[in-house]
């Protein structure tokens, strides 16, 4: 007699349902058949991305995670599909993003056995996520799920990863078991507030300071934390520096925004305004190496207070003079509310200097924007970028050429998320499938995706991907024929010994005419506006492949290769 009971791999799908999920990216293999058929036969209304490549499936579900709020899901098959899923689980799980993996499996009973694909999932995911496990039962179906859910969306969000044998797909699972918390589903969840008193010390600490500086990590934008953070700043008249994950914290036209700084997209205007503090406030930050310049900005001996849901953050590098373990909305609010009867600063020193050190900053970067110098100045592809996209766009920029500029000189105008790049593990190929995902999530946006040629070479297959499903994502390649980011550190501290990092030049235009892309290739300053604004208006998607200087000859904003 058949059962009247749901099997594993249709629990699966009506928990996901009930959690809220309306999208999943990934790829299929044999070990997810039971899996794949339920997503065909019940009605639940997530849609299934086909990628072309498991890490690709994992970099979409994080694009997609950060622009909506929601978990992100990705999935894969057993043996390759699980190892090559892992880059983009561990990058969202270290950038604090909500992206649940679900790796079938070979089934419990063939372990042991050879069976093909064997591995143990359970080992090779745990150092990678947040939470992780491997369901030996189908009836256990329920409660894993609902555990990832939970931890990946509250206290320091991140990532899970479930493992999904063949033979628990297909086993019984009690209907009554199949239940969500609701909430779960979107992130951050069930918000930790901060102790009275070390809010009261904490503004005692701000309002003794002479000049205090807020610099804000990607965890406020994560918790929607940007107007209580505006208003506080405000209120003290305290400037507000950024990471780059935390760009977006404040609109960069704001005069207390400072911009970013550290040794990536930082710049010695920038810096000028840490030095100045004499009570740094870090919020959502883990104040690591980049940001400041390994530990030498802020100077050590400056009075510290940390802001954070993890406590394992604070005092890891700094001594400490106030730590408050919160959710950074819920700590802006409280401190707002403390601060609200004694602040009242003088704007008009503090102001000053932010716009000082703007004007000089943006004086510099103009004078490079403007060059018609061929090949192309990085700097003349951000103007340009910027007179053509709206203050809504969301920019995805890999690692390499094109983040330190974005990040020192393309200004973001609003609050949220408008820029992402992958900051914690940095591997090229992000943003291509990333700025996919953000384009399914938030599909009225203008979305753009920044590339050097090595990260292009990472990740063409998925231009397949995007043609099928006719995303109007933008992508500009800036193009040099080389790893430039290793060429520019061989020139500044190993003497211009170049060793393996040049390659041949890749039309890239072609290729992606090929897939079916609308292309330009400019080589020309005059034509690249033209070629842009043109490619933002295309239905569909188009790329801008980019002859430019390459980085060992540039200014990039990066404080290591200055001397």
């Amino acid at each position: 007699m058949e059962s009247n009971q749901p099997t594993g791999a249709e629990a699966m799908v009506e928990m996901l349902r009930l959690h809220g999920v309306r999208c999943i990216f990934g790829l299929c293999g044999d070990t997810s058949l039971p899996f794949y058929d339920a997503l065909y036969r019940l009605n639940h209304g997530i849609t299934h991305v086909l990628s072309r490549d498991e890490r690709s499936a994992a970099y979409m579900a994080d694009g997609y995670a950060r622009v909506t709020g929601r978990v992100g899901v990705c999935e894969g098959p057993s043996g390759g599909g699980a190892t090559y899923i892992l880059p983009g689980i561990v990058e969202a799980n270290e950038s604090s993003i909500p992206v649940l993996a679900i790796t079938t499996d070979i089934g419990v009973g063939s372990r042991g056995k050879f069976a093909l694909t064997e591995l143990d999932q359970e080992a090779l995911f745990r150092p990678l996520t947040k939470w992780n496990a491997v369901i030996d039962q189908a009836a256990r179906v329920p409660d894993t799920v609902r555990s990832a859910f939970r931890h990946m969306t509250t206290g320091r969000t991140g990532a899970a990863h479930i493992g999904f044998p063949f033979d628990v797909q297909k086993g019984p699972v009690d209907a009554e078991l199949i239940w969500a918390e609701e909430a779960l589903g979107g992130y951050p969840a069930w918000r930790a507030v901060p102790n009275d008193k070390e809010v009261a010390d904490a503004a005692d600490a701000l309002l003794s300071a002479s000049f205090p500086v807020f610099v804000c990590g990607g965890g406020v934008v994560i918790a929607g934390a940007e107007t209580a953070l505006v208003a506080l700043a405000e209120r003290l008249g305290s400037p507000v520096a950024t990471t780059i994950s935390g760009q977006g914290s404040i609109p960069e036209t704001h005069p207390l925004a400072v911009g970013v700084v550290g040794s990536n997209g930082g710049t010695p205007q920038t810096r000028q305004v840490l030095e100045r503090a004499d009570l740094v406030v870090f919020v959502g930050c883990r104040a690591g190496s980049v940001t400041t310049e390994r530990w030498r900005f802020p100077q050590p001996g400056t009075r510290i207070v940390h802001i954070d849901v993890d406590a394992a953050v604070i005092g890891a590098n700094y001594p400490t003079e106030v730590a408050l373990v919160a959710d950074a909305r819920c700590a802006f609010e409280a401190l707002l509310s403390e601060v609200q009867e004694r602040a009242g600063a003088d704007l008009e020193e503090r102001q000053g200097l932010v716009a000082a050190a703007k004007a000089e900053k943006r004086a510099a970067f103009e004078a490079l924007a403007r060059s018609d110098a061929r090949p192309i100045r990085p700097e003349r592809v951000i103007a340009e970028l910027q007179s053509v996209l709206p203050d809504d766009a969301v920019v995805v920029a890999d690692p390499g050429t094109p983040c330190p500029y974005v990040s020192a000189y393309y200004e973001i105008r609003r609050t949220g998320r408008h820029f992402i790049s992958n900051r914690a593990h940095g591997a090229l190929g992000y943003s291509m499938a990333a700025a996919m995902g953000a384009q399914i999530g938030r599909p009225d946006a203008v979305c753009v995706s920044l590339m050097g040629d090595g990260s292009f070479g990472f990740t063409a297959g998925e231009l397949e991907t995007m043609v099928r499903l006719g995303l109007p994502v933008t992508m500009v390649v800036f193009s040099n024929a080389t790893f430039g980011w290793i060429k520019a550190g061989q020139r500044s501290g190993f003497g211009e010994r170049y060793y393996s990092v040049d390659f041949g030049r890749t039309d890239h235009a072609a290729v992606a005419a090929a897939f079916g892309v609308k292309s330009w290739r400019v080589e020309d300053p005059v034509a690249l506006q033209p070629a842009l604004a043109a490619a933002v208006a295309t239905d569909g998607p188009a790329l801008v492949d980019v002859i430019v200087q390459p980085l060992h000859e540039a200014q990039a904003p990066v404080s290591e290769w200055v001397a």
